[in-house]
C-alpha cells in the first residue's frame, strides 16, 4: 500500500514536470524586458559593479546601461555585449538552443523540418 501511495506521488510529480516543460509561457516581450534589466542589474551590483565598470568591460555606454535598467531599452547587441562581458557566453548560446513543441503533431513537423535551410515556397 505504501509503495502504491509513493508510485502515485511520483507518477504525478513527473506528469506536472511534463506538463511545466512543455507548456509555453504567456509573457509579453515589455514583461521579458524588464526581468532581463532586473536581473542584469541584480547581478552587477552583486558583482559590486558601478554602470561606469560594466560600460568599461563591456563596451556598452553607461548611459545606455541606465537606460535599459530604468526603460528596458536596449539593442539586442548592446544586451550580448553585457551578458558576455559578465560572464554568461554559455548561457546565451543556449538560447533556443532546443526545439520546443505543445503536441506531438507539432514535434513531427520538427522532426520532418529539422534539415530545412528555407521556409515554405509560397503559393502561386
Amino acid at each position: 500500500m505504501i509503495v502504491f501511495i509513493i508510485t502515485q506521488i511520483h507518477t504525478y510529480q513527473i506528469i506536472l514536470y511534463l506538463l511545466y516543460m512543455y507548456e509555453f509561457q504567456q509573457i509579453s516581450s515589455a514583461e521579458l524586458m524588464q526581468q532581463l534589466a532586473q536581473r542584469l542589474q541584480k547581478r552587477r551590483l552583486e558583482k559590486g559593479l558601478s554602470r561606469q565598470a560594466l560600460s568599461e568591460l563591456s563596451g556598452v555606454p553607461a548611459p545606455t546601461i541606465a537606460r535599459f535598467e530604468q526603460h528596458y531599452a536596449i539593442s539586442m547587441r548592446q544586451y550580448l555585449d553585457l551578458a558576455l562581458s559578465m560572464g554568461y557566453a554559455d548561457q546565451m548560446q543556449d538560447l533556443m538552443n532546443e526545439a520546443k513543441y505543445k503536441t506531438m503533431d507539432e514535434l513531427e513537423t520538427i522532426r520532418n523540418n529539422q534539415h530545412r535551410k528555407r521556409g515554405s515556397k509560397s503559393e502561386r
